[in-house]
Parts: C-alpha cells; sequence; structure tokens
C-alpha cells in the first residue's frame, strides 16, 4: 500500500469532565498518529462537540467519516471516562472490521477533591466491554493508560500501524501462480477456494503460455537488457560460462514481472522444476531472488501459502522476505536450524556477493547445461523471524511465528544458507510436525512476530503456534 496509512481516532469523551482535560489529550493523540505516519481520520471541532465523540449524533458522524475514508485501522482513546456506546456505535456504522487500538490517557496531577480528573482507567473497562458486547475484536496497547506523548505510545503506534498493514494486505491480496506444484510435493497442495474465503485471491497460468510468451522474448528487449546488466553488476556470473543461458534467466524474469504487474500480484509461486528446465533450460532461482529483492516475493515449488507467508513478512517488517526449507538440525546444537535452499532467496540476506551457478541436484537428471540460475550465498548474521502460514480442510488456517538469529558457524553446504539459533527449536519443530506445517518457512530481517501474532491470531482467526506454546 502506498501512501500513508489512513487510520481513524474516536476520541471518546464524558460530557461531565473536563472539556479543557478532553481536548488537550484529542490534540495531542493526533499529533503523536501523525508522527507515527498515519493520516489521521478525526471529526472536527465543527461536526461534534470538540471534535470527540459521545452521543448517537456524534458516533454516526464518526462511523460515516470512518467509512467514507475507507479507514485501515481504528484508534479508540478515552479522553477521559468516555462513552462506551459512543465508541460501539461509531464501529458499527463504519461497517469496516479493521483493527482496533485501546488506550486511556494518564492523569495529569495527583487527584485532590478539586483535581480535573480523567477516570479513564475505569472508562476504558466499559469500552472495551461495550465492544465485546457487539462480538467487535480490539487490541490493548501494551500500557493501555498513558500520555500521547510517551515513548510507549509511539511505539504501540508503530506496532499498531503494522498490524492495520497486514490485516488489510492479507484481505486483499492477490497471489500468481504459475504452473502446478511438482507432482513429488503434496506439501505444496493448496486450496484456493478456502483461502479466497480467508481473503487473498489466487490467479493462474499454465506454463504452457508462459514458455510461449517467453518465446517471443529475446535480448534485444530492453528490460530484459537492463536485467541482465544488473545481474552482471550485482552477482558473481563466472561460473555459468553461456551469455544465453543467463539472457533466458533475465527473459524468465521479466516475464514473471510483467505477468505481476498486468495482474496486480502481491507475490508470486512458480513451478520451478521440473518442466521449467526441461523447456526453457534453466532454473527460476535467481529471477525469483531479484523479485522479491525488489518487493515482489516469489516462492519456489508452487507454494501458494509460501507466498502468502512472505508476503505477510514483507508487509510488517518493510523488507524482502526469503522462503527456506527447515533444512537441518546442527549435529552438536539442538537450538540451531539450518535455513536452505537451492536457492531463490533475496540477495539483500548475503554476506556476500551472491554467486549464480547451476543446480547440483536437478543438474544430475536434466544435464548441467540445462539447470543455470541458482543463487548461492551463506545469510548475514542477523535477527530473523521465521513465519508459515498453513491449512488443514479440517481446523482451518494456522500459523506458526519464531524469531531466531543467524549466527557464524563453519559447517558448509551449496545452495545460500544460515545457521539460525531458536531458543526451544525441538518442541516448536514437534509443534510444526504435529499442526501440519510444510517443509517451506518464510523468513525476514528483524523481529516482527508480535504484529504477526496479533494480526493473524486475533482479526484474521488463525491459530498460532510460537516456541513458548
Amino acid at each position: 500500500m502506498s501512501g500513508p496509512l489512513r487510520i481513524g481516532l474516536i476520541p471518546a469523551n464524558r460530557n461531565f469532565f473536563s472539556d479543557e482535560l478532553a481536548a488537550k489529550m484529542r490534540g495531542e493523540t493526533i499529533r503523536a498518529m501523525q508522527a507515527a505516519g498515519m493520516q489521521v481520520v478525526v471529526p472536527s471541532e465543527l461536526e461534534t462537540k470538540l471534535g470527540c465523540i459521545e452521543t448517537r449524533e456524534e458516533a454516526e458522524v464518526c462511523g460515516r467519516l470512518f467509512r467514507e475514508h475507507d479507514v485501515a485501522g481504528i484508534v479508540v482513546g478515552a479522553m477521559n471516562f468516555g462513552d462506551e456506546q459512543g465508541v460501539a456505535i461509531t464501529v458499527r456504522t463504519a461497517r469496516l472490521g479493521v483493527p482496533i487500538l485501546l488506550f486511556g490517557g494518564q492523569e495529569e496531577e495527583v487527584l485532590t477533591k478539586s483535581t480535573s480528573r480523567r477516570d479513564s482507567f475505569c472508562g476504558l473497562i466499559s469500552i472495551a466491554e461495550a465492544l465485546r458486547q457487539i462480538d467487535v475484536k480490539y487490541t490493548v496497547a501494551e500500557r493501555p493508560i498513558c500520555f500521547p506523548t510517551d515513548a510507549s505510545f509511539a511505539e504501540e503506534l508503530q506496532r499498531f500501524s503494522a498490524v492495520c498493514r497486514l490485516v488489510k494486505g492479507i484481505r486483499n491480496a492477490r497471489y500468481g501462480l504459475v504452473g502446478m506444484r511438482p507432482e513429488a510435493f503434496w506439501t505444496c497442495r493448496t486450496d484456493e477456494v478456502a483461502l479466497q474465503q480467508f481473503g487473498p485471491t489466487t490467479v493462474t497460468l499454465d506454463l504452457t503460455l508462459a514458455f510461449a510468451k517467453m518465446r517471443e522474448m529475446s535480448a534485444d528487449d530492453a528490460d530484459v537488457r537492463q536485467a541482465l546488466a544488473e545481474l552482471k553488476t550485482t552477482t558473481d556470473v563466472s561460473a555459468i560460462g553461456d551469455e544465453d543461458a543467463l539472457v533466458r534467466l533475465c527473459i524468465l524474469e521479466c516475464f514473471l514481472r510483467r505477468f505481476a504487474q498486468e495482474n496486480a500480484l502481491d507475490a508470486l509461486a512458480v513451478q520451478c522444476w521440473t518442466a521449467l528446465q526441461q523447456e526453457w533450460g534453466t532454473c527460476a532461482c535467481t529471477p525469483m531472488s531479484r523479485l522479491s529483492n525488489t518487493g515482489l516475493p516469489a516462492a519456489c515449488e508452487a507454494d501458494v501459502l509460501g507466498a502468502a507467508s512472505m508476503h505477510a513478512l514483507q508487509i510488517v517488517s518493510g523488507t524482502p522476505a526469503g522462503l527456506a526449507d527447515w533444512n537441518n538440525l546442527h549435529n552438536e546444537d539442538d537450538d540451531l536450524l539450518n535455513v536452505w535452499h537451492c536457492s531463490a532467496f533475496a540477495g539483500c540476506f548475503a554476506a556476500e556477493t551472491p554467486r549464480v551457478r547451476r543446480n547440483e541436484i536437478l543438474g544430475q537428471n536434466f544435464g548441467y547445461e540445462r539447470v543455470a540460475g541458482t543463487l548461492e550465498f551463506r545469510i548475514e548474521p542477523q535477527p530473523l523471524t521465521l513465519f508459515r502460514l498453513s491449512h488443514d480442510p479440517k481446523a482451518g488456517f494456522a500459523t506458526c511465528i519464531a524469531h531466531g538469529e543467524i549466527e557464524d558457524n563453519p559447517a558448509e553446504t551449496f545452495g545460500a544458507y544460515g545457521w539460525c539459533r531458536i531458543k526451544g527449536l525441538l518442541p516448536f519443530y514437534r509443534n510444526v510436525l504435529l499442526r501440519h506445517f510444510p517443509h517451506h518457512v518464510a523468513f525476514t530481517a528483524g523481529h516482527v512476530g508480535a504484529a504477526l501474532e496479533e494480526a493473524f491470531g486475533n482479526y484474521l482467526g488463525t491459530e498460532v503456534f510460537t516456541p513458548e506454546r
């Protein structure tokens, strides 16, 4: 989503509390939200008393305003005790089903008999109960009672923004499925109907049509020339020794990019073997890596839910995501996992210049002249979030989330990989097995699991598994 996130503000008021304190809290909240990069949608002082919400009439004005601007989330601030019906009626009038953040204003000073007070500590409970009664889900700030000027509130708004972007992004996503899953991999099966009921739409493309379009392209295509120049400057291609193979890799990249642009796709899942090697004579790894590195997540082995997992991570982190195998447990360390693939990892994860190579596994079956295009490197030490969305016909959608740290280790392999430390890995791995998660897991830089858990566990309704449970 481009541009500032539109977020509605409900400044909840009770008229027998201080107008001055309510107006002050409203102004501070608006400024804090704007400082967090939000486009604040809130009634003006001309539309409601103080620009706050108390009565049914004010609530309906506010709800219609939110609906008109299609806000991605709502912040409910108890400016004082607040009016729970005003909040509930606003939310019902808006009818948007977006994430909602609750907080209440801190008292200005120690209470005395003559102090102007807010009592938001009490009122926020009533607001939460009113939302429960109308079956509305909400998020409570980590520090529920605070000043909008507090650093903790700024952090809370950033987390909430990520949740709002994620919920909206997943509900409206469009994923491209290029080809079909490898026949050997039942683990990559996808129920398109169930996924669309969850939110995302799948856009399919038969590989026969893809090959026909790619054969119409050549090295003279301006986009192909640019992709080839970039490939040669950002990666080590010396091991390929075949200019025609590099051109075919770039044609594949440009074709996939155009397919995504023409269909407004948010991510791709590609049948990367075996038809591609047989009919096109390359692997898909390097083109998919370059797509992911520029903001179009590309999952291998036609793994649509893997693409969705990558997309979710990219939304919440703001940086590229990769898709790896839960590949190997270190033989001397039960908390050390090798995240690996042959590989389509985005180049931004590399600790050194990525090397374009031929696929060691597929080359044994199809001939090494037909398998150019894997991308090999070691992942740079950094914090990672690992995430996977999965679906079971009986249990529905579920997610697993783990925070890890890539660290240096002398153990080596081919492809792209990193040794990731996850505290409590083996109990978590048991849940991967018992709760029917596939062999692929998405990852991104940083620790962003809190927003993922809130978005998928609370608003998108999936069961969430972490190393802690």
